[in-house]
């Protein structure tokens, strides 16, 4: 499963058909969205607020809406359906915990039509895109959903605990059922905003087999690559020492996390929007006539995702950076940066384990995405931390050149007067202990015999206590 298109960017389809999903029209699928959480969420603002108990996590409410409408829900011109809600209270608490009323919650979603999304992965999701950037809502299998129901309580405990994370940020789990096919859905947070040109995209793994984009998607106006094109199309991302550590940090929490609910083949979803190049005609969206502002949910962008300090998050989250986390190139580009974890609904389970055990016999087994949860972090954390994001090294002291040519005369000249010095005082030393020997090297045609017969015999003594040498001459005739 592929969620690399959960990016913000407006990606309404230009096919002329309109896309179905398990044999329902998108429009119809979107009515019946807007339809059953207007009614839920309106239904739920009677119900008293109240701690979250463990029963609240398996609750399932449901309500029928006939196309002639009912006492209790309006007309509408789709087929029938059945919408249910699942843990209504729990995820009340989850939307509240990230500062989101009713209210606003509602009008995001059934104000303005739901924009659909592309998708580049295999696995067949619809993907819509709430008109305000706030909210993504995604199509998902049954597998998926029930495996966020048996992880609500751990998820809740988790979001108590820490709410600034990098993991999907879940609002709502829901399902339509109409005509005997069941379409369940969840409603998360908005990765990349559309207000931003997203120059580059990745989805990233931390894995190496069969990890490029294929030739159909980097034919697109906006392809989503993979690990071995961000390894070939750049030298890291950079970051001041803080906000790497604090990245990096947040990286780590989550992933511990993830690893302890047994889940695997996760995926970074990282945008990077180049600012030297936002004077560009495109790079800053205009959606309905209008610039389109930040995000308003609380720990949504990527700077408050990993921000320890609230207020340091705040500073940033501006209309010109939209709550991205400032980085550079190796060559100095300035750059924001947009992340999240995505596709977190994968469990290591017996299927996964067939599957990475057929891929370990053809190939590398420690290369392939799937993977023991334990390993895979640890090569996703890897992965991130050396190839992906790098620290900036601080500047040392560095002299400048007409200094530097200074100090290495400098030395220059010392190095040649200390080693004068050595030179001249092994010199004397030798002419004092060795001078005998010198003057019995002269010709002997110019001293004669008498004098090398004069010469004196020595004998050297050495007084370690004193480090001292005593030189003693005995003439002999």
């Amino acid at each position: 499963m592929s969620s690399a298109n959960e990016n913000g960017v407006s990606g309404s389809s230009n096919n002329s058909r309109e896309k179905t999903y398990k044999k329902t029209t998108s429009s119809a699928l979107k009515g019946a969205i807007q339809l059953g959480i207007g009614y839920t969420v309106g239904n739920l603002t009677s119900k008293p607020d109240r701690d979250v108990l463990m029963q609240d996590f398996y609750v399932v409410e449901s309500v029928f809406l006939p196309s002639e409408g009912s006492n209790l829900t309006p007309a509408h011109h789709y087929p029938d359906f059945r919408f249910k809600t699942y843990a209504p209270l729990a995820f009340r608490y989850f939307r509240e915990l990230f500062g989101i009323k009713p209210d606003d919650y509602l009008y995001s979603i059934c104000k303005e039509p739901l924009i659909e999304l592309s998708n580049p992965g295999a696995s067949g999701s619809l993907f819509y895109l709430t008109s305000d950037d706030e909210f993504i809502i995604k199509t998902v299998q049954h597998k998926e959903a029930e495996f966020l129901q048996k992880l609500l309580p751990g998820y809740y405990m988790n979001l108590n605990q820490n709410p600034r994370t990098l993991l999907p940020k879940f609002y709502g789990l829901y399902c339509i059922q109409s005509g005997g096919i069941n379409i369940r859905l969840v409603v998360m947070n908005n990765v990349l905003p559309r207000s931003l040109k997203m120059h580059y995209k990745y989805d990233l793994k931390g894995s190496t087999y069969k990890r490029r984009a294929s030739r159909k998607e980097r034919e697109k106006a906006c392809p989503t690559y993979k690990d071995l094109d961000f390894v070939d199309m750049h030298d890291g991302l950079y970051f001041d020492t803080e906000t790497y550590n604090a990245l990096m940090k947040t990286l780590q929490r989550d992933c511990r996390v993830l690893e302890s609910f047994k889940i695997m083949d996760y995926s970074l979803l990282l945008g990077v929007h180049v600012l030297d190049q936002s004077h560009r005609v495109g790079d800053v969206n205009i959606v309905d006539g209008k610039r389109t502002v930040g995000q308003k949910v609380l720990y949504s962008t990527a700077m408050e995702s990993i921000q320890g300090d609230g207020k340091a998050a705040e500073a940033l989250t501006t209309d010109d950076t939209m709550g991205g986390i400032p980085a550079k190139t190796h060559r100095d580009e300035k750059l924001l940066i947009f992340l999240g974890i995505i596709d977190i609904l994968q469990s290591y389970r017996f299927m996964k384990k067939l599957e990475h055990s057929w891929k370990a016999l053809v190939y590398d087994g420690d290369t392939v995405s799937v993977h023991r949860p334990s390993f895979y972090a640890n090569r996703f954390l890897k992965f991130m931390s050396s190839r992906v994001f790098r620290k900036i090294q601080p500047n040392r002291f560095s002299p400048s050149k007409r200094a530097r040519n200074s100090i290495s005369a400098l030395k220059c000249s010392s190095q040649e007067v200390l080693s004068s010095q050595k030179e001249e005082k092994a010199e004397e030393m030798t002419d004092r202990l060795g001078g005998a020997r010198s003057l019995a090297s002269l010709d002997g045609q110019a001293f004669g015999k008498t004098l090398k017969n004069e010469l004196p015999s020595e004998t050297v003594t050495f007084f370690p206590d004193s480090h001292v040498f005593f030189v003693q001459f005995a003439f002999t005739t």
